[in-house]
């Protein structure tokens, strides 16, 4: 799947799921505008892409801030003009029992995980929509299609992301604009390392293939929907969970 000459917009870009998704869009051709919070694993990731060949620039953006998305969005518009791809990347939870969960948390959760990808969507949707063409892909997390043990604030929040790629694909089918949401299981990234080790040992148990997911595999998915692959394919949620999750 060669996306040569495309521009890529990942979140979340300086570490797990993110960085490999920045990684396999590049090894796929694709110019990557690697973004995230932290300046330092963000900068890290374009410099291990452009040292591999690739064309890759960091630019920091703070998706609980409307101000800090809209600077982004200026900036990738000077940077390197009208991107085709979004992969809304970033995220981030917190296990704990909802009625202990205090406002903050869901806040930043619901910002980070909702709120932020629909503003950054906004931001950059202009230009593709002006083009007639390009492709978002939300990471979401299966936590939203099914539930998850002690993240009921951030399965509602990656619920709503689900809900709200559906809705957007039936808005931008118009402009050629693909729209589809992959859902992560447990992956073996840092947001996992912060679980209790007694629901980890629930999660393997449970899972058919008896092992977390790699980053790689998530970004493989991210790729196919980002990828001329499924041109005919837009609104749909595909799970990448070692079957733990069938959902009908």
């Amino acid at each position: 799947m060669s996306l040569a000459g495309k521009i890529a917009v990942v979140t979340g870009a300086g570490s797990g799921i993110g960085r490999a998704t920045a990684d396999a869009l590049a090894a796929a051709g694709a110019r990557v505008v690697a973004a995230d919070i932290n300046r330092e694993t963000g900068e890290a990731t374009a410099a291990t892409l452009r040292a591999r060949g690739s064309r890759a620039e960091f630019l920091p953006v703070d998706l609980t801030e409307a101000a800090s998305i809209s600077a982004f969005a200026q900036a990738v518009a000077e940077s390197v003009g009208a991107v085709d791809i979004v992969v809304n990347g970033a995220g981030w939870g917190q296990t704990c029992p909802f009625w202990d969960t205090p406002d903050e948390i869901w806040e930043r959760v619901i910002a980070l995980n909702f709120v932020g990808p629909m503003r950054l969507v906004r931001a950059l949707l202009p230009a593709m929509m002006e083009r007639g063409s390009g492709r978002i892909v939300n990471i979401a997390s299966d936590a939203g299609r099914v539930g998850s043990l002690g993240e009921t604030v951030y399965s509602g929040a990656k619920g709503g992301l689900i809900a709200f790629t559906k809705s957007l694909a039936r808005e931008l089918a118009r402009y050629n604009i693909n729209v589809n949401c992959v859902c992560p299981g447990p992956t073996d990234t840092p947001l996992l390392a912060a679980v209790p080790e007694k629901h980890l040992d629930a999660f393997r148990k449970a899972i058919p293939f008896r092992r977390f997911g790699k980053p790689s595999e998530v970004a493989d998915a991210v790729v196919f929907f980002a990828s001329d692959s499924s041109s005919y394919i837009t609104g749909q949620v595909l799970s990448v969970s070692g079957g733990l999750t069938m959902v009908g």
